[in-house]
C-alpha cells in the first residue's frame, strides 16, 4: 500500500499539500474573523453567547431578545465544528494543563482547529483542483502541475495560514465547476446534482457567492457555444476531445432546463437555510446582516451616511477606488499579489485560437466572475477586506483564473516565442516567492507600519524588506519597529516573530522548552520528508509516461 501511494502522482501530490499546510500553520486562526466564527461554532453545541458583551460596539449586532449576534454567514462555522469537538476535549488533557491554564495563545484549541481544517481544506482543493484540469484536457504532468500552481503560487497560501473563509469558498466552488462540467461532458446528472449542492453550500458561508454560481453557469453556457465551433484546425484537438465537443454542443434547450430542474431548488434550498438563519438572529427573512449592521451603526452614530457601508466610489478617489484600488494600489492589486493572474491573462491573449474551446470558456467565466466581485464591492467602505494579504473579496475568483496558467504554459511551451518563455519562469518564480513570504509573518505588520509610512506602500517590497531585517537583525536600524506595532501587547507578540507554530511557542515563552524543542524536532522532520516527497513527485513527473495523455478524469 505504501509503496503504491509513494508511486503514484496524485496520492503523493495529496501528501505533498498536507506536508506544506501542516509547516506553514501558526497554530491560531489568523484573523478575528475567523476567531469570531470559531466562537459561533463554540456556541452551537454550548449554550455560549456567539458574541460576548465585552466585544460590543467593536463586534456583534444586537437581534431577537436583545442579544448579540456575529455578523457573519454560518458557513465556515459548520466547517469548524468537528475541530471544535475534538479540539475542546484535547485541551482538556493532563498533558498540557498547565499551558491551558496559562490562557496564552494559541490556545491548545485553536492550533488543532487551524491546523485540522486549514490541511483538510488544502488537501480536498488540491484534489478538486487537479480533476477539474483534468475534465479541461489536461495531462496529468499539466493538472499537478497546474494545481500546485493554485497552491503555492498564489494567494491561496496565505489563506492555508490565514483562515479566513476564503479558501472553504475556493473549494466549494471548484468542485462545483467540476462537477457541473463533468455533467455537460457526460450527463450524469448526479454530477450536476453533486455540482450545485456545493455551490449551494457556498450561499451559507458568504451571501455574495451567489456571483460564483453565476460564474459556473457562464463556464457551461460558454463551453456550450464555443463547442460548436471547435472543429478547425487551430484548436487543441483530439478524438476524445471533438466527442466531447459533440456532446456538449448538443441542444441547449434541453440543457437548460435540466439545469434550471436540478440546480435551482438545490439552490433555493440553501437559500432558504441561510435565511432561515437569518430570520432566527434578526427576526427577518429578507435583510443581510450587513443591512442590521449598518442600521445599529447608524444608531450610535447619525453622521454616517445613509447608504452605509455602501457609501464608496467606483472611480472617484484614484488608487482609493473601488475599481482602480483592487487593480493598482501597491497595498492591495491582484496583479502584484496574484502574479499569475497577469501571466494566465498573457498566455490566455496569445494563445486563444489554440485553446481548446472548454479553456476558453473557462478563462471567459473566470472573467466574468472577477468583473462582478469588482463590480459588487466597488462601493464597500472596506472594498479591501481590511487586515488581508492583497484583496481578500476578489482573490477567490482571480485565484481560480490562474489555474490555468501552469498548464497552458507547459501545454503550449513549444508555440512561445523565447522571451514569452523567460517572462513567464520569472513570474511564476517571483510568485511561489511572494507567496512563500507572506507567511512569514502576521498579515497586519505592514498594514501597522503603513500608519508610519503612509499608505500607497508597496507592501510586497515591505514584506521583503521586513525578511531581511529580521534575518540580520535590523528591524530597529531599518526603521520597522512603529509604535503601532507595540499598542497592544498580544500584536506585538504575534508581530516579532516568525509566524510558524514553533516559533510563535518558542517566542511566547509559556510552553515547556521541551515541548518547543519536540516540536522543532517535529518540523524539521516532516520538511525532509516534504523535500523528499517533492523530489519523488517531479521524478514521476518529469517521467516521459506521464506527458502523454489527459489525467484519466474527463470520462
Amino acid at each position: 500500500m505504501a509503496r503504491r501511494a509513494f508511486s503514484n502522482p496524485v496520492a503523493l501530490l495529496l501528501l505533498v499539500t498536507a506536508l506544506f499546510t501542516f509547516l506553514i500553520q501558526s497554530g491560531e486562526l489568523g484573523t478575528s474573523d475567523s476567531t469570531h466564527r470559531l466562537q459561533v461554532t463554540h456556541s452551537l453545541w454550548t449554550g455560549e453567547p456567539q458574541v460576548f458583551p465585552n466585544e460590543f460596539p467593536d463586534f456583534g449586532v444586537h437581534g431577537r431578545g436583545g442579544r448579540l449576534y456575529a455578523t457573519y454567514g454560518i458557513g465556515q462555522s459548520l466547517l469548524m465544528l468537528p475541530a471544535d469537538l475534538a479540539g475542546t476535549a484535547a485541551s482538556h488533557l493532563p498533558l498540557w494543563r498547565r499551558y491551558v491554564n496559562s490562557e496564552v495563545d494559541p490556545t491548545i484549541r485553536s492550533i488543532f482547529v487551524s491546523i485540522s481544517t486549514n490541511v483538510l481544506v488544502n488537501v480536498l482543493t488540491a484534489l478538486a483542483a487537479f480533476r477539474l484540469l483534468g475534465l479541461l484536457g489536461f495531462s496529468m504532468r499539466e493538472s499537478i502541475a497546474g494545481t500546485l500552481g493554485l497552491l503555492v503560487a498564489t494567494t491561496h497560501l496565505h489563506y492555508s495560514q490565514n483562515m479566513t473563509e476564503n479558501n472553504y469558498i475556493q473549494l466549494l466552488t471548484i468542485t462545483g465547476f467540476a462537477l457541473q462540467y463533468r455533467w455537460l461532458k457526460t450527463y450524469d446528472q448526479r454530477s450536476l446534482l453533486w455540482g450545485s449542492i456545493a455551490l449551494g453550500l457556498n450561499l451559507l458561508t458568504r451571501i455574495t457567492t451567489v456571483l460564483d454560481i453565476l460564474g459556473a453557469g457562464c463556464f457551461l453556457l460558454f463551453a456550450t457555444l464555443f463547442a460548436r465551433h471547435e472543429v478547425h484546425p487551430a484548436a487543441d484537438t483530439d478524438s476524445g476531445s471533438s466527442q466531447a465537443a459533440m456532446s456538449i454542443a448538443g441542444n441547449l434547450s434541453v440543457r437548460v432546463r435540466i439545469y434550471l430542474r436540478t440546480a435551482l431548488p438545490v439552490y433555493v434550498f440553501f437559500l432558504l437555510l441561510d435565511r432561515a438563519y437569518q430570520y432566527l438572529r434578526f427576526g427577518s427573512w429578507t435583510n443581510t446582516y450587513v443591512g442590521v449592521l449598518a442600521l445599529e451603526q447608524r444608531r450610535m452614530n447619525p453622521a454616517l451616511p445613509s447608504n452605509y457601508p455602501f457609501e464608496g466610489h467606483w472611480f472617484q478617489g484614484g488608487l482609493n477606488s473601488g475599481m482602480f484600488g483592487p487593480l493598482f494600489a501597491p497595498e492591495k492589486s491582484i496583479f502584484l499579489f496574484d502574479t499569475m493572474f497577469p501571466l494566465t491573462l498573457l498566455l490566455g491573449v496569445l494563445l486563444w485560437k489554440r485553446l481548446a474551446p472548454r479553456v476558453r470558456a473557462f478563462l471567459a467565466a473566470c472573467l466574468v466572475l472577477i468583473t462582478a466581485y469588482l463590480a459588487f464591492y466597488a462601493r464597500y467602505d472596506s472594498w479591501a477586506g481590511d487586515f488581508a494579504w492583497g484583496d481578500r473579496y476578489i482573490s477567490s475568483a482571480v485565484e481560480l483564473s490562474s489555474l490555468l496558467a501552469i498548464p497552458i504554459l507547459l501545454r503550449y511551451w513549444k508555440h512561445l516565442g523565447r522571451p514569452i518563455r523567460h517572462f513567464a519562469i520569472i513570474i511564476t518564480a517571483s510568485s511561489v516567492a511572494i507567496q512563500c513570504a507572506s507567511v512569514a509573518f502576521w498579515l497586519p505588520l505592514e498594514i501597522y507600519q503603513m500608519e508610519t509610512f503612509g499608505h500607497h506602500t508597496c507592501v510586497i517590497l515591505l514584506r521583503f524588506k521586513n525578511i531581511a531585517a529580521f534575518a540580520l537583525g535590523r528591524r530597529d536600524a531599518w526603521g520597522l519597529n512603529t509604535p503601532a506595532i507595540y499598542q497592544d501587547p498580544w500584536d506585538a507578540a504575534h508581530l516579532t516573530t516568525l509566524n510558524f507554530l514553533p516559533s510563535l511557542l518558542h517566542h511566547i515563552g509559556v510552553a515547556p522548552l521541551w515541548t518547543v524543542r519536540a516540536l522543532y524536532g517535529v518540523w524539521f522532520g516532516l520538511a525532509v520528508a516534504l523535500i523528499f516527497l517533492s523530489a519523488r513527485l517531479v521524478n514521476i513527473l518529469v517521467d516521459p509516461a506521464t506527458s502523454g495523455g489527459n489525467s484519466g478524469v474527463s470520462r
